[in-house]
């Protein structure tokens, strides 16, 4: 297995103007067929990630996450439609995935009161009316719409089936010049935490700290951090407690996840933990760092396309006792506009919550990797960013280990 290190080469990590259209094809072209493998018409798709990777538009990503007021219509062949949000089907009118833009109707309550039925039973019709003009069929995908909707598909006599899965599958395979996206969103991110870690000193919040992050990301064109993943000392153990108005102590551990959706709204997912003013690390605190380095460093050093995920988790490093209870909960999981496919799980918890498939060259990796002692003290949270090709891996991330607490 060969390692490289992060490409650092400009004209590999920024897409040129002719090369986001061709991305944007490609991906589109993943999704279809994706569908066709399964035998689906089409698919509607409402969650914002999925209707960026299949087209390329944004609008009010975080809105429209949480409110089924835009939407496209993807089907296996034929004309691709994007339902805006009134007042924005501008937005989408230059993309060239796109044959055609339509206002939305929007099927919430929020919007239609009395109405809902009414507009769910339009909504259902003009989709089913798209159905036809491609060339039929009774099977048909949808995610995050309300449960009417699917109802209503069903009435006319569809089978629906969850779009999850085939644009999981389409996401996880990298198309060609995609990773100059990735790479591009993880250098703009890595300034950001470049910049956030020089604001790192004694009596800052938590809080404050964080929002140099946010003011970078947003800066740099990126869209938003998903997560408030930054906690310092005794907050970080266990882990997941969301940043805070608490002040940083000099001799801190700051442990962080970035969990940010940059630049062409890639994510940007790796995770650092720094020492918190001047002086020397504890010899805990080494020690936990220590341990998160070597489990971080065997595991990737473990990836290889063709291995499965449950031979991988029962190669990786093992967890010493005190620490299992407090492991991370995933081994790995897969990155692209955000986390996806495939989720690998620790050997303790397979049975209960593991899935088996195979790494393939394609596929963009997070390796991960949480050490808090069971009785309490610090935490510290390490993750890399990884790709996998026919030939060996890409270390994507590119962010320098805190060298007070690295193992000599």
């Amino acid at each position: 297995m060969s390692l490289s290190g992060p490409n650092r080469n400009p004209a590999d990590c920024e897409p040129t103007y002719d090369e986001i259209q061709q991305i944007q094809l490609d991906r589109l072209q993943r999704v279809r067929n994706e569908l066709k493998k399964r035998d689906y018409a089409a698919c509607v798709l409402f969650d914002p990630t999925h209707m960026r990777y299949a087209t390329g538009s944004r609008n009010m990503q975080v809105y429209s996450a949480r409110n089924p007021a835009r939407y496209a219509f993807i089907p296996a062949e034929g004309p691709v439609v994007i339902f805006e949000f009134g007042g924005c089907l501008h937005l989408a009118e230059s993309l060239n995935t796109v044959n055609e833009v339509r206002p939305a109707k929007a099927i919430s309550y929020y919007f239609c009161d009395s109405f809902l039925n009414n507009v769910t039973a339009d909504w259902a019709a003009e989709i089913d009316e798209l159905v036809r003009q491609c060339g039929g069929g009774k099977r048909i995908a949808i995610e995050s719409a309300t449960s009417a909707a699917a109802f209503e598909l069903q009435r006319l006599g569809y089978q629906v089936f969850d779009a999850q899965e085939p644009l999981e599958r389409a996401r996880c395979i990298k198309v060609p010049n995609e990773l100059k996206m990735i790479r591009a969103s993880l250098r703009a991110t890595e300034t950001g935490v470049r910049l956030m870690e020089s604001k790192l000193v004694p009596g800052i919040s938590e809080n404050e700290l964080w929002s140099h992050l946010h003011q970078h990301v947003i800066a740099t064109d990126g869209d938003y951090v998903e997560t408030r993943l930054l906690s310092s000392g005794p907050r970080t153990n266990p882990w997941f407690q969301e940043c805070s108005t608490r002040p940083i102590e000099a001799g801190d551990l700051v442990a962080l996840d970035t969990d940010v959706v940059g630049r062409f709204g890639y994510y940007a997912d790796f995770s650092r933990t720094f020492l918190c003013g001047d002086q020397a690390a504890t010899a805990k605190q080494q020690e936990l760092y220590k341990l998160a380095y070597e489990q971080v460093q065997t595991n990737v050093e473990m990836l290889k396309a063709g291995r499965s995920f449950k031979e991988y988790a029962e190669m990786a490093w093992k967890i010493p006792e005190h620490y299992k209870n407090n492991r991370y909960f995933a081994l790995a999981h897969g990155v692209g506009m955000t986390g996806e496919y495939p989720y690998v799980v620790h050997r303790e918890d397979i049975d209960a919550l593991g899935y088996d498939d195979v790494f393939e060259a394609g596929m963009t990796i997070c390796v991960e990797s949480y050490i808090g002692h069971d009785d309490g003290g610090e935490g510290v949270k390490l993750e890399e960013q990884i790709y996998i090709h026919e030939h060996g891996i890409e270390l994507l991330s590119d962010y320098p280990f805190d060298p007070r607490l690295l193992p000599r």
